[in-house]
This record gives structure tokens, C-alpha cells and sequence, in this order.
């Protein structure tokens, strides 16, 4: 049998179009799978090209996501420099790196994709979840004590879902057409109380006013 035969029942060697047939098939199995259950190998086989390719165009898993949805800012990237100088004055760092990707059309566009459709997924683990949060989630966890991350972290992120689903998606005034120095003024403590604020326990009721007490 001719070598140009066995050539053919194998994986397509990179052409000039490879690139653009691995993002076609990555999302589609994205879109049809979700994060969890789509592999870098199920990609290739769909775009009919070795896995190699695969990461020799795009690397990881993850990199891979965030070229197929066009989304163009890493979040592993830019979180982790919030806190090169520590937890203090974290909280407005981060919301002004938020402002700054949210409030460019360029890159808010293909995030609000991203929450639109997560919003009408049936599954739980959506697209948003196991994508960009996850993402968002993990240098965040790793700034601060392990014992109280996660209830700091899911404090911040409700904040901040807040304001993807009130300033960008619904667009409700006047927070929609707020100048970022105002949201950041108003906003920022509130994260930074999240980031390195006391937590109260169960029970705890030191700094709580007291109902029965009588005011003059």
C-alpha cells in the first residue's frame, strides 16, 4: 500500500486553516458539553488533526476556552497582580481592573455572551462557572488565609456578578452611566471589607447593634 494511503486514514498534519477548524470544533463541543466534559484530544479528533496541534496552537485547556469564546483578557493573569502588594488596597485595585475590562466594548462584549448564555444553561455548572469564574476564583483563593477563602472570595464575587448583571446586562440608571471613580468610591471599601474585614462566626454578635437597647 502507498505511503499517500496510509497518509490519508491519519490525523491531517497543520495546514493554513488549522487554527480556524480546531476554534470551530472547540466550540461547538464547549457549547454542547460544557467545560467539564470537553478534553483536548475530543477537539482534535473533531477538527480532524493531532492533539499535538492542539497545543502547539493554543496550549492548555484553558487557553484553548478562552480563544474559542474570544474572550481577551486572562484572568489568571491580570488577578494575581491586584495583590502584588498585598491585601491592603486590594479591593480597589481589583474593582478598577473590573472597570477596566467591563467598561471596554471590546472586550464586555463577548463577556456578556458568555453570562447570556450561562443564564439559560439547564445545567449547573455552566460555561461562566467552570470557565471564567474558576478562573477568576483560584488567584483570588490563593491571596488569602485558606481557612477563610472561600467565604471571602464568594463575597466578592456576589458583589461583582451584582455589578455585571445591574450595570452591563440590565443597564439599570444611573449605576449604568456611573464615572468609574464614583462606582470605585462607592464600591471599593465594601470589597476591601470582604477581602481583610473581620468575619463574624455563628453566634457572634460583638458589632452588631443591639435591638433592645433604648436610644435617647
Amino acid at each position: 500500500m502507498s505511503s499517500d494511503g496510509a497518509r490519508g486514514r491519519g490525523r491531517r498534519p497543520g495546514g493554513p486553516d488549522t487554527r480556524g477548524q480546531i476554534l470551530t470544533a472547540a466550540r461547538k463541543s464547549f457549547a454542547d458539553k460544557g467545560f467539564g466534559r470537553t478534553t483536548i484530544r475530543a477537539v482534535a479528533g473533531d477538527a480532524e488533526v493531532d492533539p499535538a496541534l492542539v497545543h502547539h496552537y493554543f496550549g492548555s485547556k484553558d487557553d484553548l476556552f478562552l480563544a474559542a469564546l474570544d474572550i481577551p483578557v486572562d484572568p489568571r493573569r491580570l488577578v494575581p497582580k491586584v495583590f502584588d502588594d498585598g491585601v491592603q488596597g486590594a479591593g480597589e485595585r481589583l474593582l478598577r481592573l473590573f472597570l477596566s475590562v467591563w467598561d471596554d466594548p471590546h472586550t464586555r462584549l463577548p463577556l456578556l455572551a458568555l453570562v447570556r448564555s450561562s443564564l439559560v444553561q439547564e445545567t449547573p455548572e455552566t460555561l461562566l462557572q467552570q470557565g471564567i469564574l474558576r478562573m477568576i476564583l483560584q488567584p483570588l483563593r490563593a491571596a488569602l488565609p485558606s481557612d477563610e477563602a472561600d467565604r471571602r472570595v464568594q463575597l466578592v464575587v456576589s458583589q461583582m456578578s451584582g455589578l455585571v448583571l445591574t450595570r452591563y446586562l440590565l443597564a439599570l440608571e444611573p449605576l449604568a452611566s456611573m464615572p468609574a471613580e464614583e462606582l470605585v468610591a462607592w464600591v471599593a471599601p465594601t470589597l476591601q471589607r470582604y477581602l481583610d474585614g473581620p468575619l463574624q462566626e455563628p453566634g457572634d454578635t460583638e458589632g452588631r447593634p443591639d435591638p433592645t437597647r433604648k436610644h435617647p
